[in-house]
């Protein structure tokens, strides 16, 4: 070989080298950066040896170009040695970057340039510092950076709304939760990494730019621009921050504190935002005072949002909202959406306690912000608005509850989450809804005023800061002076004689009570056999789909053991007794004989109850001889542990339907409602799997049955908000269940409204159910939708939409889809109700699931994976199978992902329920056929 050779040799394997490398590095999983080099971090979580301290943010979003620009200033502080800082950056162009030591920071140094490094996979990118920074001292970051304003609900992203002349208006906002901070700029994006934040955003003079603090100046900038600085926030996690630029206009109000309290809508929606101010004025004034800590900020917005994907977002003093969670039209909205309305706002307020000064340390935790967010729900409705009867709507929480974590793809509340798909993932009815109950249950034990204490505790003790669970029990069990506490729980004397469960033995540590249910997923069934003044009392593990007799149950309850605080009442008491369950299986003696005895008084516990012996034909004759007995949540609660124990093969259906058949007695509406709501989805099963003889039986059970009820209904707006529900809900299902006088009615409303071309005014409680009848013709269909093209009332279009979809048209319904995923007249953010709602319309639902496994990539454009939307479309179009040739279906498309979406939990959840729901067709179909034929009167 010449010299020539040898020297072209090794230039090529000098040039490879870089390529080799990281062919050893992958080899090796090392982490490799965009341009080839080793990326110095390889976890998915940040290193802790750099802590932001200030961030000083400039924005320009350029709502023309659709494009924005920015500069980014972080004070850090270094804890430990490191040549280089490692923090998140997503879909950004980082066009420079310095870093200056604090020293120099009043020179004219402007810092060296230093080489950024990109690692997409972990969405990280790495600063390398020419020399290394010191430990103990200060530095400032400072880059620049660019990118597009993102086309879906994540980040800095567009939103359009139309005029009523037809302009198409563009807004630029943020929503950060959990993960997205880092596609607005780049940013340490963890709970934990607090700071505090000086925000200045550019805007042309149309447009207006709210951010998390006041607005305290504004500068005119050259070529026309003005640039709002806003004022220095309190200390806060970086998926709080929030900034928006639009033409918005808004309605205020002062609270008795002196802050200042703004709704925000689009000009023409102005008109709506007037409930929810007096909602948000009122809710905080009320946590001011529960939580006796004052709201640190000196304002609060509340912001609709024309797209968004999820309810709200509780970004600290601009709090961002979907519009059907914010705006109320007197003429369209009903008490159902003043309901949701009034939550959705004490759910948000109460984050600027729990999750904005108090923050989870880490996304396993979620639960902290989000159950209790959801527990003060029922607290601040109940002080507020107590009309609104939410503690009704509260058992339907846990119920929602109860129905995931009966299976076994559940997950405990406090579950390891490192991925942002993992973390999204944990936003769901087991954070939320279980966290509620079982904080619910907690406040049931240990008093009122113990647990305010202990949460106003852990507020103090932990503001401005993170925690964990542990923290909160701890701040939970010392609540009160020393003379008072005992053993880790913190009682006075008259509290500890006043329950039965408080005696010196039981005085256990909160936090081994508490892990039993926020460690270990799933349910305690609670088995009781009254034998004369003896109750024998034992715990099992509540799996739906599973029985005694099947092989792998012993596997499945094998470790699984709850600190249960039972509550009871019997024929023969006038106070509710109190048994602290910490073992398999116990005994309770009771004063003297009794005829019955019922668990879980008012369903303030969280777990299912099963009477053996006589124990459920003696509450079922006491339902039929003297119902009232028993308060209307306890009745409810009976109905609803009746159906669960169908699923796990310990009462038999037919125990479970006689038990309705009191009902017709019922003057109350929630277990009445209950009750018909079995039904009805017995009834959409049979439906949709074509068991016509079955169907039609309970139809016809269902409008004999209850006949004298849904004809006392009128079609009007008045009563109170419980009798307002049930004229909702009766209405609607004698209508879907084809009664005459109902759709007679109905069509008789349907036509005056489009006569009068939209003017006349229908009852808000039955509009729903008009629309749903008016959208059954072709006329009437294209006339809904048209008139959904120019509705101002997000709460009617939600309306109308719900109508269009339960057409038996399948072309009408695919038009329904297209336009969604067009997201121009349908909006992208109602797609996964679209398609969920379709897929529960027996014409629609062989459509829908079509749609969702041929068009799977086009959705992940459109919606992150494990976002809410993806799992929506999941759930809604799969769930209510039933057939063997259903499931392999679903298992064989989930099994095709490679990647786009396996891991995903809701996959394991799905599949779960599909199985289950064939056991219990296999199960009781014959049962609901024979019940059916016994209890139907022939006509």
């Amino acid at each position: 070989m010449t010299a020539m050779g040898k020297i072209l040799i090794l230039q090529v394997l000098k040039m490879s080298a870089w390529f080799q490398f990281a062919l050893i590095c992958k080899a090796h999983q090392d982490p490799i950066a965009t341009n080839g080099h080793l990326f110095p971090w390889n976890k998915v979580r940040l290193p802790d040896k750099i802590v932001p301290v200030h961030y000083d943010l400039r924005i320009h979003p350029n709502l023309t170009s659709l494009n924005f620009t920015g500069t980014v200033k972080i004070e850090v502080l270094v804890k430990e040695e490191t040549s280089f800082v490692i923090l998140h950056s997503k879909d950004l162009e980082i066009t420079g970057a310095t870093i200056i030591p604090e020293e120099d920071l009043e020179t004219d140094n402007l810092g060296k340039n230093v080489s950024v490094l990109e690692y997409p996979s972990h969405e990280q990118i790495a600063l390398q510092a020419a020399e290394p920074l010191a430990a103990h001292r200060k530095y400032r970051l400072c880059i620049e950076f660019c990118a597009s304003l993102a086309e879906g609900f994540d980040g800095f992203y567009k939103s359009t709304y139309r005029t009523v002349d037809g302009e198409k208006r563009i807004l630029a906002t943020t929503d950060f939760e959990p993960t997205a901070a880092r596609m607005a700029f780049p940013c340490f994006d963890e709970p934990s990494f607090k700071a505090t934040f000086s925000i200045k955003i550019s805007r042309e003079r149309q447009h207006l730019a709210l951010s998390n603090m006041p607005k305290i100046r504004t500068l005119e900038l050259e070529g026309g621009l003005l640039e709002d600085h806003f004022d220095k926030s309190v200390k806060m996690s970086t998926y709080l921050v929030a900034y928006i630029v639009c033409d918005f206009r808004a309605v205020s109000a002062v609270t008795s504190s002196g802050i200042k309290v703004s709704v925000y809508a689009v000009p023409e929606k102005w008109n709506q935002t007037h409930y929810a101010l007096e909602v948000a004025v009122k809710m905080l004034e009320f946590y001011e005072h529960y939580f006796n800590i004052s709201y640190p900020l000196p304002k609060q917005d509340l912001v609709a949002i024309p797209d968004f994907q999820s309810g709200a977002m509780e970004n600290w003093g601009l709090i961002t909202y979907r519009e059907t969670s914010l705006l109320y039209d007197p003429q369209t909205s009903c008490d159902a959406d003043k309901l949701w309305i009034t939550k959705v706002i004490g759910h948000e307020l109460a984050h600027q306690w729990f999750g904005n000064l108090v923050t989870m340390e880490w996304w396993n935790d979620i639960w902290l912000n989000e159950g209790f967010a959801r527990y003060m729900e029922r607290v601040s409705v109940n002080s507020t608005y107590p009309d609104i009867q939410i503690d009704d709507y509260f058992l339907n929480v846990c119920f929602g509850a109860m129905a995931r974590d009966s299976l076994n793809s559940s997950h405990p509340i406090t579950n390891p989450a490192e991925t942002p798909t993992q973390i999204m993932e944990m936003f769901d009815a087991v954070s939320y809804d279980k966290g509620a109950c079982v904080l619910n249950m907690l406040k049931d034990f240990l008093t009122e005023d113990v647990f305010q204490n202990g949460v106003i505790r852990y507020l103090r003790r932990y503001s401005y800061k993170n925690a964990k669970s542990d923290d909160l029990w701890d701040s939970m069990a010392n609540t009160c002076s020393e003379e008072d506490f005992t053993g880790g729980f913190c009682y006075t004397r008259s509290q500890a004689e006043a329950h039965a469960y408080h005696h010196a033995e039981e005085h256990m540590h909160l936090k081994e009570m508490m892990d039993t249910w926020t460690l270990q997923m799933g349910i305690p069934l609670v088995v009781v056999e009254r034998s004369g003044k003896q109750v024998r009392i034992h715990q099992e593990r509540f799996l739906k789909g599973v029985l005694q007799e099947d092989p792998e149950w012993a596997a499945l309850q094998s470790g699984y053991l709850w600190h249960v605080p039972l509550t009871y009442f019997t024929s023969g008491s006038g106070s509710v007794g109190r048994h602290l369950l910490r073992t398999k299986s116990d005994t309770i003696e009771l004063e003297g004989e009794v005829s019955w005895v019922k668990f879980n008084s008012d369903m303030n516990g969280y777990y299912v109850v099963h009477y053996e012996g006589d124990g459920w034909d003696s509450l079922i004759h006491l339902l039929d001889r003297n119902h009232t007995a028993l308060s209307h949540k306890d009745r409810t609660n009976l109905i609803h542990n009746a159906f669960q124990l169908v699923s796990v093969g310990r009462l038999s259906l037919d125990r479970a339907l006689d038990l309705t058949s009191y009902l017709r007695r019922e003057s109350e509406n929630i277990p009445l409602l209950q009750g018909v709501g079995y039904l009805e989805v017995l009834y959409r099963m049979m439906d949709r799997r074509g068991i016509s003889d079955v169907a039609d039986g309970l139809k016809r059970y269902i409008l004999q049955y209850f006949k004298s009820v849904i004809d006392k209904q009128t079609w009007s707006d008045g009563g109170s908000v419980s009798e307002k529900r049930l004229r909702t809900e009766l209405l609607g299902l004698a209508c879907v269940l084809g009664y005459p006088p109902c759709i007679e009615k109905a069509n008789q409303l349907f036509t005056s409204w489009v006569n009068s071309n939209g003017s006349v005014s229908l009852p808000t409680d039955v509009l729903r159910t008009v629309y749903l009848i008016g959208a059954q013709t072709s006329e009437g269909w294209n006339q809904l939708l048209e008139y959904y093209r120019i509705s101002l009332s997000a709460t009617e279009k939600n309306k109308i939409l719900s109508a269009l979809t339960q057409s038996r048209d399948t072309d009408k319904l695919t038009k329904l889809i297209d336009l969604s995923m067009e997201g121009e007249v349908i909006k992208t953010q109602d797609l996964a109700a679209v398609i969920a709602t379709i897929s529960r319309n027996p014409a629609g639902q062989a459509l829908a699931w079509n749609f969702v496994r041929n068009n799977w990539s086009k959705l992940l454009e459109k919606f992150h994976l494990g976002s809410s939307s993806i799992r929506a479309l999941i759930s809604g179009t799969t769930s209510h199978f039933s057939s063997k040739e259903e499931l392999e279906e679903v298992k064989v498309f989930f099994d095709s992902f490679e990647g786009q979406g396996q891991e995903l939990r809701i996959i394991q959840v799905v599949l779960e329920v599909i199985q289950k729901n064939i056991r219990w067709l296999e199960r009781n179909l014959h049962v609901l056929r024979k019940w059916l034929v016994d209890n139907v009167q022939r006509t």
